[in-house]
C-alpha cells in the first residue's frame, strides 16, 4: 500500500440545522405560558445568536431551550460561546451568543502534539482552521479518530472528521 490516506478535523455545524433550532425556540418561546408575555427577542446571524428578554430567570430559560433543540438537532453545544449578559434599556438583559467555528491556532496544536506523542507514524498538518491528518495505515487513521472522540471534552470546540479517503 504505497498512496496515504488522509482526512481532515474540523470544527463545524450546520447553519441550516442552527437556524431551525433557533426557529423552533422562538416558537416555544412564544407558546409556553411563563415565557410568552416576556418580549423575548432572538436573533440569529452567521457569527452569534442574540437573546434579549425581561430578566435573567426569562434568559436562561430561553438559553437551555435553544441547548436542548440544537442537541436534538445534533448539533454540539459546544458551538455555542456564552458572553456576559448585559442590562439594556427598561429593565431588560441582553446576551450574545458566539456561534464557533473553525479551530484555533490553540486547538489546532493541541491536537497536533497529542497526534505526535500517540501515533509517531501519523502526520498532522494545520492548514488554517482545518488539520489535515495523514498516514500510509487507515487502521492508524481510524486509531487517531478513536483517540479524539474519546478525548473530545478536553477540546473546547466540537471536532468532525471529513474528507476520509
Amino acid at each position: 500500500m504505497a498512496s496515504e490516506s488522509s482526512f481532515d478535523v474540523v470544527s463545524e455545524f450546520d447553519y441550516q440545522e442552527m437556524v431551525n433550532a433557533v426557529d423552533q425556540t422562538k416558537r416555544e418561546v412564544n407558546t409556553r405560558y411563563d415565557l410568552k408575555d416576556s418580549k423575548t427577542e432572538i436573533e440569529l446571524t452567521e457569527k452569534e445568536i442574540t437573546i434579549t428578554t425581561e430578566s435573567e430567570m426569562h434568559l436562561t430559560a430561553v438559553r437551555d431551550i435553544l441547548q436542548s433543540k440544537a442537541l436534538r438537532r445534533n448539533l454540539s453545544i459546544k458551538v455555542f460561546k456564552l458572553n456576559t449578559m448585559q442590562d439594556v434599556a427598561g429593565g431588560r438583559v441582553k446576551q450574545v451568543i458566539t456561534l464557533q467555528k473553525g479551530l484555533s491556532d490553540e486547538v489546532a496544536k493541541k491536537i497536533q502534539r497529542l497526534l505526535k506523542d500517540q501515533f509517531p507514524k501519523v502526520q498532522g498538518r494545520i492548514q488554517g482552521d482545518v488539520i489535515r491528518v495523514a498516514s500510509k495505515s487507515r487502521d492508524e487513521l481510524q486509531a487517531v479518530i478513536a483517540l479524539l472522540r474519546d478525548r473530545a471534552d478536553e477540546f473546547p470546540v466540537a471536532l468532525q472528521f471529513t474528507n476520509y479517503r
